[in-house]
């Protein structure tokens, strides 16, 4: 299936590569977590709801084949967090990975942060030299250990250094706990690459790289009573360029941006983003349908986009009246509410993505769909929408163009559509990630992950 790119140019989408394995196998600590690229793509990481995380980085010769290939293999898997038991509160602390986020490279190493539901971990990667390897080949001793007669020695023989083999090591750096009482559902790195901010239900703090024991809170939304509680924080993010800029999304579906050169405490918000809602279409599901579950600011700085239950805004930060893009991403499943409640899938919280141009949105669904829209270039109405399938029949068409799948909204559906009330609400696709420069994707589904790249 085709779309038109932002460039002009057209997008093919193919399978490229999954990696995982066979769904008889998942065990819950499998299911992943979380997915996110690095600075320039060379390095793809996952989280999992077993405490790891595994780094895939991209074949070099796959980058010089023409077309380019986006194949990822097996850099490092390593033990991020562990289950953890809160003796006071008596509460378990899971060690399921909740977010990654990478630093930009300054040297050799690479460095990203990773959270569970308390604790944030400064990890560094590198390669090291094994430490067991030593000099050989000197003939200052016998063969037994003794020390040779220097009478007896008619010639010297000079020291052999046997190269050492490389490995990739992972070590924690910093370890910044004990300064959340609610669950982290967001970290975000500033463009200062300094600071960093983490975000649960009720509070945001802003961390020093360098200071691990010290925090400072920028936003405290919990009231004297909690029985007065309205609404918790659902999401934050730091803006790409501006290190004084962080906007948070709310359980109300309102997005505030706050500036930290305002006050030291952004209980006042700068901005705030909120679309009227029809009294009209007002249900008992309206709050919980309403709710965001992810924010993304575009790399540009200037849109960033909101994914509630039923579909995808896009913002303009110059307006707060109403989006100025709105996509529907669920639509068919408004009548299917109560059922989806009765089983819990209204609060899956589905995360969303911008291609590296700020052209394309991509977010997940069920069924294993995933779907993707094209933008018009920041104005009017959409060029084009896609829904594809991460699935293990896809892979068995390598370097094949992906058949786009529709879902029936009416009794009578097409061929090859499918009906609303055969889709499988267990395959959810709730993370995804979007290499910053190229067509290359990576979808989690299930244990899975999937890639998929423009095949020209």
């Amino acid at each position: 299936m085709r779309l038109q790119a932002g460039n002009g140019g057209e997008t093919t989408w193919c399978f490229s590569q999954v990696k995982g394995t066979l769904e008889d196998d998942v065990t819950e600590a499998d299911l992943i977590s979380c997915v996110e690229f690095n600075h320039d793509g060379e390095l793809l990481a996952t989280g999992d709801k077993g405490g790891r995380v595994v780094i895939f980085q991209r074949d070099p010769a796959s980058k010089q084949c023409v077309p380019k290939k986006g194949e990822y293999n097996v850099y490092s898997t390593f033990q991020s967090h562990e289950p953890e038991f809160d003796y006071l509160k008596s509460l378990e602390i899971e060690e399921k990975i909740n977010k990654i986020r990478w630093l930009k490279r300054k040297n050799q190493a690479h460095f990203l942060l990773s959270t569970n539901d308390k604790t944030i971990k400064l990890w560094k990667v590198s390669l090291v030299s094994e430490r067991d390897k030593r000099v050989t080949g000197y003939n200052t001793r016998e063969e037994g250990g003794r020390p040779r007669d220097p009478a007896r020695v008619t010639q010297l023989r000079v020291p052999t250094v046997r190269p050492a083999d490389l490995m990739v090591e992972a070590s924690p750096r910093r370890i910044f706990a004990n300064a959340h009482t609610y669950h982290i559902n967001s970290i975000s790195l500033n463009s200062d690459q300094e600071t960093y901010l983490s975000a649960d239900d009720l509070r945001i703090n802003l961390w020093h790289l360098e200071i691990t024991d010290q925090s400072f809170n920028i936003v405290d939304i919990k009231p004297a009573n909690m029985e007065e509680l309205t609404e918790v924080i659902t999401a934050a993010e730091f803006h790409p360029t501006e290190c004084n800029l962080f906007v948070y999304s709310s359980s109300k579906g309102t997005i505030r941006l706050c500036d930290m050169r305002a006050a030291a405490l952004c209980d006042r918000h700068a901005k705030l983003f909120e679309e009227p809602e029809d009294p009209h279409a007002r249900s008992f599901f309206s709050e919980i349908i309403s709710s965001i579950s992810d924010v993304k600011l575009s790399n540009s700085g200037r849109y960033m986009m909101s994914r509630d239950y039923l579909g995808l805004k896009v913002w303009d930060l110059r307006m707060e009246t109403k989006p100025v893009e709105t996509y529907p991403v669920h639509e068919y499943l408004r009548s299917k509410l109560c059922s989806l409640y009765e089983n819990d899938c209204i609060f899956d919280k589905f995360e969303c993505c911008w291609s590296g141009d700020d052209q394309r949105l991509m977010t997940g669904s069920y069924n294993g769909f995933f779907r993707i829209f094209e933008r018009s270039g920041g104005g009017g109405g959409r060029r084009g929408e896609l829904t594809l399938e991460a699935s293990r029949e896809a892979a068995a068409r390598p370097r094949q163009p992906l058949r786009a799948r529709r879902v029936a909204t009416t009794a009578k559906r097409k061929k090859d559509e499918i009906s609303v009330d055969c889709l499988d609400f267990n395959k959810k696709i709730l993370h995804t990630a979007w290499h910053p420069h190229e067509s290359v994707i990576a979808v989690a589904a299930t244990n899975n992950l999937f890639l998929f790249q423009d095949k020209f």
